[in-house]
């Protein structure tokens, strides 16, 4: 028998709040991956989940930065509000991500559901007590937080380097692999965030990225199911595109 399929069955006879973290993003993707059976079910309970609906607030930028946030189930914006008033979206974040863990004492941002979904919320001490106790844990986010540095170094290079059009693809192949990694298996995939969100987070205009998507239509390169799906139908063109290694068409 497989070791997850071994810690299924384990978890089976937990009761329904360990089914629930079995069935979690994080357990694939995120913090609770290299956990066993028994430190899992002491996550889950110190963990309260949270069932929220779209667009209902994780946390607002600066409340006080008392917990730590799992997105469990659905897709959430990052939004900073600069000193002018104006809202910027500065990220997305899938099932399994962590939301909100800041040394700081006040959360630099806010976080919203773009759709419905539910979160895991820890006393923020509680999790560094098991950093100590659960060394695999402690492991497995500080590879989180490298993997995060490296997307956000990649994000800047394409905000100054990237034309419009490469900006778009390669975000929406980025929409794709998160969840795929989720196992999402497409063709058709989640789009909840409005072209006035993905402008915001890649330094576009709305009328920009409405552009970019009609040019990718119009070339047979991704097809819109509705107001928040899309399927990539030539997935090799947007990847080479979204690399650098195409031309801004628009």
């Amino acid at each position: 028998m497989h070791p997850l399929d071994s810690t299924r069955a384990l978890m089976d006879g937990l009761g329904s709040e360990a089914n629930l973290c079995v069935k979690c993003g994080s357990r694939s993707v995120g913090l609770c991956a290299p956990l066993d059976v028994a430190a899992l079910d002491d996550m889950s309970g110190e963990s309260e989940r949270l069932s929220l609906d779209a667009r209902d607030t994780i946390f607002h930028q600066g409340d006080t930065a008392r917990h730590v946030y799992t997105l469990t189930e659905g897709m959430a914006r990052l939004t900073r509000v600069l000193p002018d008033g104006r809202q910027s979206v500065i990220g997305f974040r899938f099932s399994g991500d962590i939301l909100g863990f800041t040394p700081a004492a006040e959360h630099a941002f806010g976080a919203e559901m773009l759709t419905r979904g539910m979160v895991c919320r820890l006393d923020r001490k509680r999790l560094e007590q098991l950093f100590r106790r659960y060394p695999a844990l402690e492991r497995r986010f500080l590879d989180l937080c490298v993997k995060e540095l490296a997307a956000s170094q990649d994000h800047i290079l394409a905000l100054g380097r990237f034309s419009a059009e490469e900006r778009v693809a390669a975000f929406l192949v980025s929409l794709a692999e998160a969840q795929e990694r989720r196992g999402r298996a497409g063709p058709v995939f989640d789009l909840p965030a409005t072209r006035a969100d993905i402008g915001e987070f890649l330094g576009l205009t709305l009328e920009t990225v409405s552009r970019a998507i009609s040019a990718f239509r119009k070339r047979g390169w991704i097809r819109l199911h509705g107001h928040s799906g899309i399927e990539l139908l030539d997935r090799e063109a947007l990847v080479s595109l979204g690399s650098g290694d195409g031309a801004d068409a628009a």
